[in-house]
């Protein structure tokens, strides 16, 4: 997405009040007649108005730290030359951008943390309206992984999509030709979210071994994955697929593809972790960084990403350092989204699974890349521990993590629907 600066206000600090909010610069494309082109921004007390020269058809929002803004997106909009005013001590500066063809994007700085309510569109479709709530620093952060808020568009305008109104800038692989998709199971009710669940290595690639008793990663985490599937079909709450339900070899992007092709609304791959020392033991789960965040988490991106190469022919077909990926917003989105669940699956699987003291890490995974798709990598324990290899390979240990993920499977879902008023946008 190219993101264009068209206005922009002093950087005050958070408590002084912005008196106004002017006009830098302007985008020199016209508006397209059949689109709403942004005519205005009004910031006027708690309240923000956005105003288009022709009716959009629905819009969404979501939040993101580090640092701190409020991102719309509103289909049906094209980026004007309108002005952009008003006073609120929380917005530092506003911009604007065509994010696809029928997309804009509008994207508010803000100097402290706040949250959006009360969402509307006009019932001629010609502005969108929100207010500004300050907030804590905690609950900023909580909301930020929280997904999409959407605002309700009148009845009698055409439906917005359901799903990612959205397009990306980073080049991803399509699923290499002659992979099916893999069935859907669980619900029969299309809008319930899908999860894709990856059982890791397989085929002629086996993964960690345990030196003693000969386990092997790939049919360890092809049983846990399998009764993950379970545990959420006998849910019933949730959609869900399988890269691999047998022992065949997938190439990294495959895995993430199909996931992506499918629209999935969660990735979790399931791995078993190994190291040197015999003594380390516990789950982890990582996320996405462009940069890992220890020397260990570096070490896994490296024996992961290598996983398309066997005997030195690249199976992947990626060209470049995997850790050069460009992330645009909609990654960052996906990311902040990834983190939350990482977070929410230690809190509700630890009653099930041991983790490790430090469970949360980010590494430069191939497999978490897909950016439009919120995805973990969950390292289940350490394979090359004995305890941990006795109940990763046992029926009551894949049952136990069954339950744990299902559990921040349900409450992760059950938050969104909360905050998106009954959708799961992207």
């Amino acid at each position: 997405m190219k993101m264009g600066w068209t206005a922009d206000g002093p950087a005050l600090h958070k408590q002084r009040m912005l008196n106004i909010l002017v006009l830098a610069s302007t985008l020199l494309a016209a508006t397209p007649s059949d689109a709403g082109g942004i005519s205005a921004v009004d910031v006027q007390g708690d309240r923000v108005t956005v105003r288009f020269d022709d009716s959009v058809e629905g819009a969404s929002a979501f939040l993101l730290d580090g640092p701190r803004r409020i991102a719309l997106d509103i289909s049906g909009a094209q980026t004007g030359r309108g002005h952009f005013a008003g006073a609120h001590d929380a917005v530092t500066a506003i911009r604007q951008g065509q994010l696809s063809d029928g997309t804009a994007r509008v994207v508010l700085d803000l100097a402290a943390p706040a949250m959006l309510g009360d969402p509307r569109i006009a019932a001629d479709g010609k502005s969108l309206s929100f207010s500004l709530q300050n907030v804590t620093d905690n609950r900023f952060r909580s909301a930020v992984g929280q997904g999409r808020l959407h605002f309700d568009a009148p009845a009698h305008m055409s439906a917005r999509p359901q799903k990612r109104i959205h397009s990306i800038t980073v080049p991803i692989p399509a699923v290499a030709r002659g992979v099916a998709l893999p069935p859907v199971e669980g619900a029969r009710d299309g809008a319930r979210p899908l999860v894709v669940i990856d059982a890791g290595h397989g085929g002629h690639d086996p993964g960690a071994i345990n030196k003693e008793n000969g386990k092997r990663e790939k049919d360890v985490t092809l049983a846990i994955a399998q009764a993950i599937r379970d545990q959420l079909v006998k849910s019933g709450r949730v959609r869900v697929a399988l890269t691999r339900d047998d022992d065949h070899f997938l190439v990294l992007q495959e895995r993430y593809g199909i996931a992506r092709k499918l629209g999935a609304d969660l990735f979790i791959s399931v791995h078993a972790d190994s190291a040197e020392n015999a003594e380390a033991h516990g789950a982890t789960v990582y996320t996405l960084s462009e940069t890992a965040s220890d020397r260990e988490a570096a070490r896994l991106a490296a024996r992961e990403n290598k996983a398309d190469v066997l005997n030195g022919v690249n199976l992947g077909n990626q060209s470049g350092d995997v850790s050069s990926i460009l992330i645009d917003l909609t990654q960052r989105e996906s990311m902040n989204i990834s983190a939350n669940f990482a977070r929410l699956l230690q809190r509700e699987a630890a009653p099930y699974v041991p983790f490790r003291s430090a469970y949360h890490r980010f590494a430069s995974l191939m497999v978490l890349k897909a950016p439009d798709t919120p995805s973990v990598l969950f390292e289940t324990g350490y394979i090359s521990n004995a305890e941990d290899a006795v109940f990763l390979s046992s029926r009551e240990g894949q049952q136990a993590i069954a339950r744990g993920v299902a559990r921040a499977i349900d409450v992760h879902f059950a938050r969104k629907l909360a905050m998106g008023s009954g959708r799961s946008g992207g």
